[in-house]
């Protein structure tokens, strides 16, 4: 898959098995200006706050520029409504299932 940077399959793995739940994460990225993975993190640092815990994602890059943009996610802040539509749309019930299709699943340990 081509990538302008950490997107979504990155940072949520769910985007094969849920598509609408990346969908939503791409539109709020979008309505932002900024990129899906920036939003995910954002997202699950808002998570770790509104419970009083400290969450620290560790998202792979091999890039500085993706490095930037996923530091630049701790400075995203999202609204109520944002959280609420990510919360519904990343619910843990919405989003299980396999990390990769079949396909690439055939791919791994080759």
């Amino acid at each position: 898959m081509a990538s302008d940077g950490p997107g979504l399959a990155q940072a949520a793995p769910c985007c094969h098995s849920a598509p609408e739940a990346a969908a939503k994460v791409r539109d709020i990225a979008a309505a932002r200006g900024v990129k899906p993975g920036q939003i995910a993190l954002a997202w699950l640092l808002a998570k770790g706050n509104g419970f009083g815990v400290d969450i620290v994602p560790i998202p792979g890059t091999k890039r500085i520029r993706y490095l930037e943009e996923n530091v630049a996610a701790a400075s995203l802040k999202l609204d109520a409504a944002e959280m609420a539509a990510l919360d519904e749309a990343l619910a843990p019930g919405k989003i299980s299932g396999p990390r990769y299709t079949e396909r690439d699943m055939a791919m791994v340990d080759r």
